[in-house]
């Protein structure tokens, strides 16, 4: 099967050639920090996400490109159904989301109809659909606080990021037991190693990591919360628990420090997310072009799915 760059004839300056067709169109691209660098610089807004669910939520534009995974593409589509949608790759699915499969959560939920529903954000609109409200990692400890002391709250999918608000929060939480691949890899071991090899470097950790490596963290945030301490902070080595995407932006905004991925063999992938990286610069150009890759959702889930979102966007206000 041929690819799509073998298929289409490609212009010799991609950079110029989107920039040509966002104009032509009238598009927007919004690509999250774990997308290849090319993707990210050549994006209209480059976040985590919080910051890309509000900026899909405030944006004109008449098309949106999603350089991201499935899910966020179709949160876009839930938050703006008049507009079009597009995915550069469509197989650009999430292991976290596969995770928590909706006959199965529903089987789940049923058996706790008192519970209060949170779901983070990387999840199906299906899932969303089933929900109360949807967090990020930025804002999950904010809202989960919101709730009311006595309802029993039900977390999914992630059951790191779960069990870290929780103890953030002080409120017990039914977790589902899903997972990213990502933020599973790295080993407790492989990160004392690092310590050890770089005695001053601090190491940052997204939430979604292991409990046993959050307890080493100096730092744990949300990617975007990580981006901006490792600016900010007078350190200048840094050790880096989440996506390998993010370094990009580290790199440009902070160019004097130094940032180490974990795992530290950097001849491993297993610090990339399979499903990110499977968006190109390529394919970015001829989904703009051919209006290619579109997420449609069907209105009744859509809905449904846009409540819980709504909220999420409401509460974490202020």
């Amino acid at each position: 099967m041929r690819s799509a760059a073998q298929t289409y004839s490609l212009p010799d300056d991609l950079f110029e050639a989107i920039e040509r067709l966002k104009k032509s169109k009238n598009a927007v691209i919004l690509a999250h920090y774990y997308q290849e660098a090319d993707i990210q610089d050549i994006a209209d807004f480059v976040g985590d996400s919080l910051e890309l669910a509000r900026a899909a939520q405030k944006t004109q534009a008449a098309v949106i490109l999603f350089a991201g995974v499935h899910f966020m593409a179709e949160g876009a589509k839930i938050l703006n159904p008049s507009r079009q949608v597009l995915l550069p790759d469509l197989r650009a699915g999430c292991s976290l989301s596969d995770s928590c499969p909706p006959n199965a959560f529903a089987k789940f939920r049923a058996m706790h109809p008192d519970h209060f529903v949170v779901s983070y954000i990387n999840c199906s609109a299906a899932i969303k659909a089933q929900s109360d409200v949807i967090v990020t990692s930025s804002n999950a400890v904010k809202i989960v606080s919101k709730i009311p002391k006595d309802r029993p709250i039900l977390f999914a999918p992630d059951r790191n990021l779960g069990a870290y608000v929780a103890k953030q929060t002080g409120r017990e939480m039914l977790l589902w037991q899903g997972t990213c691949i990502v933020h599973e890899t790295f080993s407790e071991r492989k990160i004392i190693e690092l310590k050890i090899q770089h005695p001053d470097a601090e190491l940052v950790a997204h939430p979604e990591c292991e409990p046993s490596l959050l307890a080493r963290a100096d730092f744990i945030g949300s990617t975007s919360a990580l981006l901006k301490y490792v600016v900010d902070s007078p350190k200048q080595t840094f050790i880096i628990a989440t996506e390998e995407g993010i370094l990009h932006q580290m790199k440009k905004k902070a160019p004097t420090k130094t940032f180490i991925p974990a795992p530290p063999n950097h001849a491993c992938a297993c610090n990339e997310c399979p499903f990110m990286k499977l968006n190109t610069l390529e394919k970015v150009y001829l989904a703009l072009r051919d209006g290619s890759g579109e997420i449609d959702v069907p209105q009744d889930l859509r809905a449904r799915a846009l409540v819980p979102l709504e909220r999420m966007l409401e509460w974490s206000q202020g």
